[in-house]
């Protein structure tokens, strides 16, 4: 007999779930929490920020620098447990659309496997993902010691872009699914996820910045349009 297809829904979050990006918030609550002196370094980190779109510093190095600059270069594994469950609470009351939490609803109801795919790191998009029910979590890991304390920079790729894809095809190795018995729909609102929408069985754009508004118009991806 041939085998049931398994239906997987994978989501991004900043900006598809959640209505703004996550990871200077999260700099932001965890400096006030740690060290409220560090919040006079936020102007420093913004223009440290601006080397990314001038090609000055990749993504992960954007990361570990403004992690070292607004959280210190080491959180132990304590500190790190009680902030994330603390960011994702807030995060689950307020940043989270209407219509995401109904879409993951409805992609559960459904008979969907719920996985988050993000660049954001997973020491916090795991702690957001449980409150929304996700299953599993595909996402950028942190560098960290023996001991578990959380070091600042990224262990092993920045799950972004043609990376997030790979993470995602790895991810369902490990849990010994093949593609061709898969059904996936993929959502997004960023061109960097052209290749996980291009693989995905159905790719959904979600508030898309022009970029990606442009190339859904011309592969006929459909648009979603959630506040």
């Amino acid at each position: 007999m041939r085998a049931a297809m398994v239906r997987i829904a994978i989501y991004d979050m900043d900006k598809t779930i959640t209505r703004a990006p996550t990871w200077t918030r999260f700099l932001v609550a965890g400096a006030r929490a740690r060290a409220p002196w560090r919040l006079a370094l936020l102007p420093l980190a913004g223009l440290i920020a601006l080397g990314h779109p001038l090609r000055l510093l990749d993504r992960a190095r954007l990361k570990r620098v403004t992690q070292r600059l607004m959280l210190g270069s080491r959180l132990s594994a304590g500190e790190v447990a009680a902030l994330v469950e603390a960011f994702a609470e807030t995060i689950d009351a307020d940043a989270v659309m209407a219509e995401a939490r109904a879409r993951i609803a409805a992609d559960r109801a459904a008979g969907y496997r719920l996985v988050l795919a993000t660049a954001s790191y997973r020491y916090y998009a795991e702690a957001i993902a449980r409150r929304l029910g996700f299953e599993a979590v595909v996402a950028t890991d942190v560098r960290r010691d023996e001991g578990g304390d959380v070091l600042s920079g990224v262990a092993g790729e920045n799950c972004y872009g043609p990376a997030k894809r790979r993470m995602v095809e790895a991810w369902l190795a490990g849990e010994g699914i093949y593609r061709a018995g898969a059904h996936i729909r993929f959502y997004s609102d960023h061109v960097s996820d052209a290749p996980m929408l291009e693989a995905a069985d159905e790719p959904f754009v979600v508030n898309p910045h022009p970029p990606l508004r442009r190339l859904a118009a011309e592969r006929g991806w459909p648009v979603l349009d959630w506040t």
